[in-house]
């Protein structure tokens, strides 16, 4: 690691305990004691338990990280567990911090464990990262990427950085002085919408522990001091072809430097999509929707694929996935016989808001609709507002 170094310092030794947990890195050519003493006091953020945390958490606890901070607001729910293998369905409603903490100290009661119930933000993002020898960003929202990367790239720490969706991978090492940071890969977040969330698009359960081992590899190999980090290098991985590709990644000579920690307004993820998105047309409120369900001319339109309806579904509500709806566009609309008033639902909002921008530009010029409506929220809204008992996904 030509020029970088190892991150964490030598502890004075290891006890025998830890000598024998750690045999077959001390027995390892390259590895060996040196590095198992750094890895003892070594100090690892992990921002996000979902996913990629979690093989990322149990392996650093595994190989003997000193300590390790765990940052997530987030609860358990059932959806998780398909990809999420830190929890088990006793931790459902639990805090995933928490439950990662209690996982990662049975495993290894050796390490040192910080929890931090909380989202990352501006605001705390630079007291949450001060201290620690790596940050791991295992998150899912292009704004939490851009907050931690500011914060790594104020504090002077690597930012190991991982992503996924459906049935792809990536994978890099943002460091600010040494390589690129995040918005070299993305200067700007793509339009709301645009990235599906893991809800819609879906993901590869075993997918995550993929990336993330290949994150916690990474982390290892800077606090060690082996081998060449990602700097500068994004893996692309598909996991259809069982293929990896390499992107070479450079810093841009242009970039504004980064002063402060700043939150993009545009915002897409793979775990949650925001409850809105751009385009035009009024929204209504689960609540308001629920109270008007029972009049004659307001159809609630569920843009959802049916597999999502068979989870969970809206009471009255009429199903035309919005493939549909780019495909026939107003003919794809139930026909009321009456000036009907169309909400239209998703899961959170968006895909909901995009049918309604699809209809507008179908109408090739004339007045705009006065009755569509996009539900803000989707029906996660309405399991928050209306229904407790409808199923989450």
């Amino acid at each position: 690691m030509s020029g970088i170094g190892p991150l964490a310092v030598s502890a004075d030794g290891l006890t025998q305990a830890e000598a024998q947990r750690a045999s077959r890195h001390l027995s390892l050519p390259g590895f060996g004691r040196e590095a198992q003493l750094r890895l003892k006091t070594a100090r690892v953020l992990v921002i996000g338990a979902g996913g990629l945390g979690s093989p990322v958490l149990l392996y650093l606890a595994a190989a003997g990280v000193g300590a390790i901070g765990i940052v997530d607001d987030d609860t358990v729910e059932v959806t998780n567990l398909q990809r999420q293998v830190i929890h088990t369905t006793a931790d459902l409603g639990r805090p995933k911090a928490a439950s990662a903490a209690e996982k990662i100290t049975n495993l290894n009661p050796h390490v040192r464990v910080e929890t931090h119930i909380e989202r990352l933000h501006p605001d705390n993002a630079a007291g949450l990262v001060d201290g620690w020898d790596v940050v791991i960003d295992g998150t899912d929202n292009f704004a939490t990427r851009y907050v931690a990367s500011d914060a790594c790239t104020l504090a002077g720490v690597p930012c190991v950085w991982g992503s996924i969706l459906r049935f792809n991978g990536q994978v890099s090492v943002f460091w600010s002085g040494h390589g690129p940071t995040y918005r070299d890969l993305h200067p700007e977040p793509p339009p709301a919408g645009e990235v599906p969330s893991c809800a819609e698009g879906g993901v590869l359960g075993v997918l995550p522990g993929t990336i993330g081992s290949v994150m916690a590899t990474e982390a290892i190999k800077l606090l060690t001091g082996i081998g060449k980090p990602l700097l500068g290098r994004v893996l692309l991985f598909d996991a259809l072809s069982m293929t990896w590709r390499e992107l070479t990644l450079a810093p841009d000579p242009d970039a504004a430097e980064v002063t402060t920690i700043g939150e993009p307004t545009a915002e897409a993820s793979c775990e949650a999509v925001p409850a809105t998105a751009s385009g035009a047309g009024e929204s209504i409120t689960a609540r308001e929707l629920a109270d008007r369900l029972g009049e004659g001319t307001v159809v609630a339109v569920d843009v959802r694929e049916t597999w999502e309806r068979e989870i969970a579904v809206i009471p009255r509500s009429v199903s035309v996935p919005l493939g549909e709806i780019e495909q026939r566009g107003w003919q794809a609309l139930p026909q009321t016989g009456a000036a009907a008033t169309y909400v239209f639902c998703c899961k959170s909002g968006v895909r909901s808001q995009q049918a309604i921008d699809i209809l507008r530009t179908r109408a090739e010029g004339e007045p705009p609709h006065p009755g569509l409506m996009n539900l803000a929220g989707g029906i996660d809204a309405w399991a928050d507002t209306v229904d407790a008992q409808m199923a989450r996904y």
